[in-house]
């Protein structure tokens, strides 16, 4: 699981990230609102790396995660397209905009002049590096089949790195949760289908930054590569795809959910002022170990997955009278944050990251206050 991650900061923003949920969703009658964009359509078929249609594929994978979301009693399903037509980047926002909607989620297939491969998730920001922008430039630049692009896009031009700038500020106040999102939909991809981990990214896409709400784009393979384009054009691959899309944007709805839940461990919400958006893609700290800590109880327990709610990379230690068991083992900081979340998806609602030194554990405020990263 090298999926990049914050989730104390995302889960417990305080003040900006609560009112803005609890604006969003004091109406207990509102359902939670889930606007799927299929990228391309019409006269823009997307890529055709390997002779298939990203504009299909993507629209294919859209309506297998509808079917799902639509199980879900409490979530509403909108759609910029159902079929095969051309929508304009800044209406698919405004689609999106126009229904009040909680999340927007826009599904491509990627491209490359090599075989590269692997599923990506983007939130708005600006540029890392210059993958990042080709990336973005390369969905920006169908606003140019768009009759009246320059009025609708106020001379945006998708060449220049400084039209990127102003991109990010309308969407600054669902970072975190869009991250959030973000990065759950990539830990199913590497965790339950095996894909080759192209990390959650920061790029500057018009179709993010129209709407008013958390937002991903999903990259979801390259249709150039030869074997991904065979796995993202089959029945199997799209419905594999659309039930990790799917089961993410659930476990977002749930874990919004827990947000509100007075009773979760207080060790978690001490944690809040240590954590900074500075890397969405790695936090390491040498010679440091992070763990889960699931329970601390008196008894031996068989550390297989049986035992611990399918749970793998258990570990068992005696401290103080007590075994305590723990998930995982990284010095990578944002990925103990994701398996946390996995924990808690599991059912260890109280379960807490604590650090090591070899064998010596450590404060964790401490950890994250120092310079050894």
């Amino acid at each position: 699981m090298k999926t990049k991650f914050l989730f104390f900061l995302i889960l417990f923003i305080g003040s900006l990230f609560l009112s803005s949920f609890f604006s969003r969703n004091n109406n207990t009658a509102k359902p939670f609102v889930v606007v799927l964009d299929a990228g391309h359509g019409g006269n823009d078929p997307g890529n055709i790396g390997n002779g298939y249609k990203e504009k299909d594929i993507a629209l294919s994978i859209v309506l297998k995660i509808g079917i799902i979301l639509e199980k879900e009693n409490n979530i509403k399903v909108l759609y910029t397209r159902t079929k095969d037509v051309f929508v304009e980047l800044f209406e698919r926002g405004a689609i999106a905009n126009r229904a009040d909607a909680d999340l927007f989620v826009s599904i491509h297939c990627d491209s490359h002049n090599s075989q590269a491969y692997g599923a990506g998730t983007f939130v708005l920001g600006l540029h890392e590096n210059k993958r990042n922008l080709e990336v973005a430039k390369k969905e920006n630049e169908v606003i140019f089949l768009e009759d009246n692009y320059e009025e609708n896009y106020s001379g945006y031009d998708p060449n220049s790195p400084e039209s990127f700038i102003g991109l990010t500020l309308m969407q600054e106040e669902y970072l975190d949760q869009s991250i959030l999102l973000a990065s759950l939909i990539q830990n199913n991809f590497v965790t339950k289908l095996n894909r080759k981990d192209r990390s959650v990214k920061q790029a500057g896409f018009i179709v993010l930054h129209s709407s008013y709400m958390p937002s991903v784009l999903i990259e979801t393979g390259f249709l150039t590569n030869k074997k991904e384009g065979t796995y993202l054009n089959s029945k199997k691959g799209q419905n594999e795809m659309a039930i990790s899309i799917a089961e993410a944007i659930i476990s977002y709805e749930k874990i919004l959910q827990l947000a509100t839940n007075d009773t979760l461990d207080q060790e978690l919400t001490n944690n809040v002022n240590d954590i900074s958006i500075e890397n969405i893609e790695e936090k390491i700290y040498n010679g440091i170990i992070f763990k889960v800590q699931l329970a601390a109880v008196s008894r031996r327990i068989n550390t297989k997955p049986s035992n611990f709610n399918g749970l793998k990379d258990i570990s068992r230690n005696k401290e103080s009278g007590l075994f305590k068991y723990y998930y995982g083992g990284t010095s990578d900081y944002n990925k103990i944050q994701l398996m946390k979340i996995d924990a808690i998806e599991k059912g260890y609602s109280t379960c807490f990251v604590v650090a090591f030194r070899g064998s010596k554990k450590l404060n964790l405020s401490d950890v994250l206050n120092s310079e050894d990263k």
